[in-house]
């Protein structure tokens, strides 16, 4: 890791350093595209002959026949796991799904004048594709993360994807309730979900991140299918004041073990507390060579002159996970993926066991979204229901606004009902 200081000589890189994290993108992407847009337009032709050459090239698919997991293989894998980790995947799922159903918005009506109702109904989407990375670091707990959610939603048919699924995955589908899971992963995975195949029906949302080619398909496709997010390298800020040097590296190390490329900063006041932080990471990186990789290329000890820097600075960057000393510290937070408070709120239960969704927005999207919940996988349908006593109080002020904009035929519409009707006859 590298300390870098607002104030003194360094104060004008360290500025530039900050400005550049402040407007990462996802530029990387572009090298992969070309490869990507490739991928996505020869299987969103509709036939399954792409699909499975790139499923038997990438995925290292064995025949046709193996494309489709069977319900029979994921309940064996369920029986093969050690139950110490049945009963942990079981308490994971609970907590999650505990936690989805608080958020779930709910259905309601009001009358804000007499002769006017209006309100909301709560519907889930129809189908839903779950990708579950299943490379260097298999992640049942992202099948958890994403499938639960949509149940939870109320969505009727949810897709998993992952290639090479891992024995782990395949129990995590069983406990879920999975019945339809595919050996696959990569652009041409997203693609299947996004356009549909004969193997494979279309779905209306794909959820879960992936690497370089499965983001790129999913910002290619987000047109035609909606996505949860674009997913980019990990990333971890810790802000602290008497926090212990040990605990914070722990999280640092933590999360930097993803992937070189990961984005790791730790913000403070204290100089002490700075060097010892540093000296910790390097400690507890030294057998952890991915970790270590990406703290040399990307870890950042900022020293900052007063608190209010630190917030600034921490809001600025607008990271995917956040630790802070206290609950009082929620106050001046407003751009982050998820927060968690004091020493004992260890960053990796909030991958697994606490309850919310560890999907979470990259690259500064924290700005304008928060993680992955189960309202991404419903619609809110708004409601109105007009009496003539309603249409008459609020219908003259609607026709005045319709003219403004040179919409008369909408003018024409509502002032059609206000006029009286003559008796027939």
């Amino acid at each position: 890791m590298k300390l870098i200081r607002t104030q003194g000589r360094s104060a004008a890189p360290t500025a530039a350093t900050i400005a550049a994290l402040e407007q990462r993108d996802s530029s990387v992407l572009e090298a992969v595209l070309p490869a990507v847009r490739r991928i996505v337009a020869n299987v969103r032709r509709g036939s399954d002959r792409a699909l499975l050459r790139y499923a038997a090239q990438f995925d290292g698919l064995a025949g046709p026949e193996r494309l489709r997991v069977t319900q029979e293989e994921m309940a064996a894998a369920w029986d093969a796991l050690d139950p110490q980790l049945r009963a942990a995947l079981s308490t994971a799922a609970a907590q999650i799904r505990a936690f989805a159903r608080r958020q779930l918005p709910k259905p309601w009506s009001a009358s804000p004048i007499s002769g006017l109702t209006t309100g909301q109904l709560v519907r889930p989407l129809n189908a839903v594709g779950c990708y579950v990375p299943s490379g260097r670091h298999p992640l049942p707990s992202t099948l958890l993360m994403t499938a639960i959610p949509a149940r939870v939603a109320g969505v009727s048919r949810i897709v998993a994807v992952s290639p090479r699924p891992a024995p782990a995955i395949l129990a995590a589908a069983h406990l879920l309730g999975i019945t339809e899971f595919y050996r696959l992963g990569g652009a041409h995975a997203i693609a299947a979900l996004a356009y549909g195949t004969p193997a494979i029906a279309r779905v209306d949302k794909i959820a879960g991140p992936g690497n370089l080619y499965v983001t790129a398909a999913k910002r290619l496709v987000a047109f035609d299918c909606a996505i949860d997010m674009l997913a980019g390298p990990t990333e971890i800020i810790v802000t602290s004041e008497r926090g212990n040097a040990g605990e914070i590296a722990s999280d640092l190390v933590a999360q930097a073990e993803h992937d070189p490329e990961v984005l790791a900063t730790f913000i403070t006041t204290r100089t002490d507390l700075a060097k010892e932080v540093l000296t910790e990471t390097k400690k507890r990186s030294r057998s952890n060579p991915i970790a270590r990789e990406s703290l040399r290329r990307n870890g950042l000890v900022i020293l900052a002159s007063s608190r209010d820097e630190v917030r600034a600075i921490t809001n600025r960057l607008a990271p995917e996970h956040l630790t802070v000393d206290s609950a009082a510290d929620l106050a001046w937070v407003t751009n982050a993926g998820s927060v968690f408070i004091g020493r004992w709120s260890a960053q990796p239960m909030g991958d697994y066991i606490s309850g919310p969704n560890h999907t979470l927005p990259t690259g500064g999207m924290a700005r304008v979204r928060g993680g992955l919940s189960v309202n991404d996988f419903v619609k809110l349908i708004t409601v109105q229901e007009y009496t003539q006593q309603g249409l008459h109080a609020l219908g003259p002020k609607a026709a005045l606004l319709a003219e403004v904009e040179g919409l008369t035929g909408h003018a024409d519409a509502i002032r059609t009902r206000l006029k009286p009707r003559r008796p027939r006859g």
